[in-house]
């Protein structure tokens, strides 16, 4: 087996050979029932409680299809620029599932819902690379399985094994994608490009969550490497259910990496599914990969097939929202910033933050400032995700307001931000419990300012003969003095007038 130690390097790899990728992600629709019978798909309920003979595959027991399934699947197909069959039905995949009680899967095999389409996808520089699709099909989950008594939570070293069909039988998408050719050295990145996108896109088109911690979308990464100059692709690796983006990324490149050692020693590369290891960024062999035949796959014969009408398909593509990829070219052009600060906001997760608390009533500029400055560094010390954090875009968006109305300075807004992260209210609720308003009473700044040039005559004396940046000293001993609560801006004009200086 090949080990993290014996790896050839990355650019030695991509010196001698061209990675080919396939990339399967399976998507968990987020319907109130299951594909094929009505139980419930609600999260968190007791093992074993959402089933009935239906998803238990009892005998007698007849599936029915779910028709927001067969919606949800078709909105998915079309927005990735597929054709829609007129005509398809549902298949009987088989073999061995231990968390599958009626030991065959439910899906589609040579007659899918979608095929033929195309996702383009943004690369950190802007580059768009196109990954076509091969289809979108429509299937259901397995049941979960859990290894007791083992060091590893896998079945090898188990004592024994926990079958929960909670899950057997959630509606999924399997979406299947053309051989990727063509990407060279940035390969991973288009893998993790292409998954990020697809999984803005679900989310757009409000058909899951497609959380990938939580197992609503993931991700199965074939690989395989050709010499540079041939024409045939050579034999594959699946690594299964990779479950981030940056997983993705790394075990595409750690394949890459791992198939060049196999075959600049002479070796030969199995055909098989693999596992990801988190910790170390490894794979490790799991079984041989079966061929499609070995499933043994014929037409399901208890569901009639699915035949979407032409004016339902088209209906449900005139009712498609924009897509992520337009959107956020859009809204990098209305808000003026490049490409790089996109990506950065994306990868924050700001975007939809951002957009919220604009439609809330702040400007852009300001939006972007504090969820990517103030907002977006208590998250990271936190630990936390940015749309987790205790505070809403509409509070962001009164923050900037009472800047705006000059009730309040950066610092003193920065304040009021953890004021509403530690959980004493709503923006206006802490700028009273703690006093944070801008001394604004010319009075007050009027004294402060004479205090502070009494206080230090040297520096007036340089600031009278000319010497006007000397005035942050100034500036700052009425901060100092205001606690920070003065608008610096109205107090330099307060300094230069008593000292007869034009700013």
């Amino acid at each position: 087996m090949t080990t993290t130690t014996d790896l050839v390097s990355y650019e030695d790899a991509l010196a001698s050979y061209d990675p080919v990728m396939g990339l399967e992600v399976h998507v968990e629709l987020g319907t109130a029932t299951k594909m094929f019978c009505g139980c419930s798909t609600a999260l968190g309920a007791d093992p074993n409680t959402q089933t009935c003979p239906v998803c238990l595959g009892l005998p007698g027991a007849l599936p029915v299809v779910n028709a927001t399934g067969v919606e949800s699947a078709i909105k998915i197909g079309l927005a990735l620029n597929c054709e829609i069959a007129e005509w398809c039905r549902f298949a009987r995949k088989n073999y061995f599932y231990p968390d599958m009680p009626k030991n065959f899967q439910t899906s589609q095999y040579d007659e899918p819902i979608a095929f033929n389409g195309y996702l383009d996808v943004q690369l950190e520089d802007g580059e768009v690379f196109r990954v076509e699709i091969e289809r979108a099909h429509m299937e259901e989950d397995t049941g979960k399985s859990t290894h007791v008594g083992g060091a590893t939570g896998r079945i090898h070293g188990a004592s024994h094994s926990l079958l929960d069909y909670n899950r057997a039988g959630i509606p999924l998408i399997e979406i299947v994608t053309k051989p990727i050719t063509g990407a060279g050295e940035r390969a991973p990145e288009v893998a993790r490009a292409y998954v990020r996108e697809l999984r803005e896109l679900i989310r757009a088109l409000g058909v899951s969550e497609a959380r990938m911690e939580m197992g609503q979308m993931r991700c199965d990464v074939n690989l395989s490497l050709m010499p540079k100059g041939a024409d045939k692709f050579g034999t594959r690796s699946e690594t299964k259910n990779v479950n981030s983006l940056r997983s993705v990324e790394r075990a595409a490149r750690f394949e890459i990496q791992r198939h060049a050692a196999v075959l600049s020693s002479g070796g030969t590369i199995v055909q098989e599914t693999r596992h990801f290891h988190e910790d170390t960024g490894s794979t490790t062999s799991g079984r041989v990969k079966e061929e499609a035949e070995d499933y043994r796959y014929f037409p399901e014969p208890d569901l009639v097939p699915v035949a979407p009408s032409r004016e339902w398909v088209e209906e449900l593509r005139g009712g498609l929202p924009e897509l992520p990829l337009v959107r956020r070219n859009r809204l990098r052009e209305e808000w003026g910033v490049s490409a790089t600060d996109m990506q950065a906001i994306l990868n924050a997760g700001a975007l939809d933050l951002i957009v919220a608390t604009i439609d809330a009533g702040a400007d852009a500029a300001s939006a972007r400032k504090w969820w990517m400055g103030e907002l977006a560094r208590s998250a990271n010390e936190s630990g936390t995700a940015l749309d987790e954090l205790a505070i809403t875009p509409a509070q962001v968006a009164r923050v900037t307001e009472l800047v705006a109305e000059g009730d309040l300075n950066d610092k003193l807004a920065r304040q009021v931000i953890e004021g509403v992260l530690a959980g004493e209210g709503t923006p206006d609720e802490v700028v009273e419990k703690r006093g944070l308003k801008v001394v604004s009473d010319e009075g007050a700044l009027t004294a402060a300012v004479d205090e502070a040039i009494a206080g230090n005559p040297a520096i007036a004396d340089k600031i009278r003969g000319g010497k006007v940046a000397a005035a942050g000293a100034l500036v700052g001993a009425v901060m100092k003095a205001t606690r920070g609560q003065a608008d610096a801006a109205r107090v330099k004009e307060l300094i230069l007038a008593k000292l007869g200086v034009e700013g």
